[in-house]
């Protein structure tokens, strides 16, 4: 049977659900990006996602995925052969030192154990040691995909301070922006890399860098060749609410929805739903008696869980044997962890009955494929939402 009855269940960790009011606006006619129509939407966004991002400063824009962003934050703001030090919490932190390298950067990475976040303590002891200061930029992940566990950023910012060093610090938090607390302006961050398919609900196509005064400096000094990924003539033209070349014009229009719904919403009230409904779910990991992938429960992210199944079970079959039952999509374990985790998105558009229908689709897999679990974790869920359900009456005021 090709055809899967029923609605279909988008639990990967990003590209998230995509509530109908954005779609909607998404699906407005295209307008003159270079008219005045544009201009006061593009002067509402460019003023708008500072607030998600928490600075005053500016955000810039780019048609891209957040891997574009990546290379934008550390193209403006490094020179052929530069060193920037970077921490192994997973795969996307990997990815993006990959990508350092490729540009010409000399990425030192310290080494994790993709069961937590960034050790700041690390940072600090080797930035301590760079008594020349070679050392450019610190560049770490807010909260990796890969594994679910979530960076103590302040801690970073304080590392860098602690140490008397210049470093710029860059922080990607393409996976929690708009879904866990993120404060550019007050953890002192230099450049921050976002995306709009995850918290912020939009489909792929828009990248952010969110950027301080010391990282505007840092750009004018700059080597590395960039020409679309500039800043220079984004801000420039960004002041008047248009961009340097054809922008995405119709995810522009769903981005000023999405910002409405999240303040709507309110952004502590977005936090603490997504807080619930990942404790919800690692109550339920842990009554099966399954590990979480990440090991420190401070650093539990409350975007995603990352589960671990045991020695000879494959995820990537739980997985596939889901999706044919419940027409339910998880996503997958990346790099080492490849066929031993599957991990559960909880971010972006959903509610406590989407939450327990998740699990539920688990464990009729875990049962369905013959992996070692206790039963019952669904109802451990449920205990605890209807026990911590937020008050309904003040948001529907």
């Amino acid at each position: 049977m090709t055809n899967r009855t029923g609605r279909h269940f988008l639990q990967i960790p990003g590209p998230t659900n995509t509530p109908l009011p954005i779609l909607a606006a998404i699906a407005k006619p295209t307008i003159d990006h270079r008219g005045p129509e544009f201009a006061k939407l593009g002067l509402e966004v460019l003023t708008g996602i500072r607030t998600i991002f928490k600075t005053s400063g500016p955000v810039i824009i780019y048609p891209a995925s957040g891997t574009g962003a990546w290379e934008a934050a550390l193209v403006n703001t490094l020179s052929p052969g530069d060193r920037v030090l970077m921490f192994e919490t997973g795969w996307f932190a990997t990815l993006w030192n990959k990508m350092a390298k490729r540009l010409g950067i000399e990425a030192e990475f310290i080494k994790g154990d993709w069961r937590s976040g960034v050790n700041a303590d690390a940072i600090e002891a080797r930035l301590a040691e760079d008594k020349a200061h070679t050392i450019k930029a610190v560049a770490v992940v807010h909260n990796e995909t890969s594994t679910g566990a979530t960076s103590n950023i302040a801690a970073v910012r304080r590392a860098i301070d602690n140490a008397g060093h210049p470093a710029l610090l860059l922080v990607d938090t393409i996976s929690s922006l708009g879904s866990i607390d993120y404060r550019h302006e007050e953890w002192g961050v230099d450049v921050t890399v976002g995306g709009s398919q995850k918290g912020l609900m939009l489909p792929p196509g828009l990248s952010f860098n969110a950027i301080s005064d010391k990282a505007v400096a840092a750009a004018k000094k700059a080597k590395l060749p960039r020409s679309f990924w500039d800043w220079e003539d984004m801000l420039a033209i960004n002041e008047k609410g248009f961009f340097p070349y054809t922008p995405s014009t119709n995810l522009l229009q769903g981005l000023s929805v999405a910002i409405q719904m999240l303040h709507e919403e309110g952004l502590d009230n977005v936090f603490a739903r997504h807080d619930r409904a990942a404790e919800a779910t690692r109550r339920c990991v842990h009554h099966w008696g399954l590990e979480i992938q990440c090991q420190n429960p401070q650093e539990y992210s409350s975007s995603l869980t990352a589960v671990r199944l045991p020695e000879g079970y494959s995820a990537d079959g739980l997985r596939a044997e889901i999706l044919t039952r419940c027409n339910m999509s998880l996503g997958n374990g990346l790099g080492p962890l490849a066929d031993r985790v599957f991990r559960i998105g909880h971010l972006g558009d959903f509610h406590d009955l989407m939450v327990t229908g998740v699990l539920s689709g688990v464990e009729m897999g875990l049962r369905v494929c013959g992996i070692p679990h206790q039963s019952g974790g669904v109802e451990v869920a449920m205990n605890y939402l209807s026990g911590n359900a937020r008050a309904t009456a003040q948001a529907a005021e």
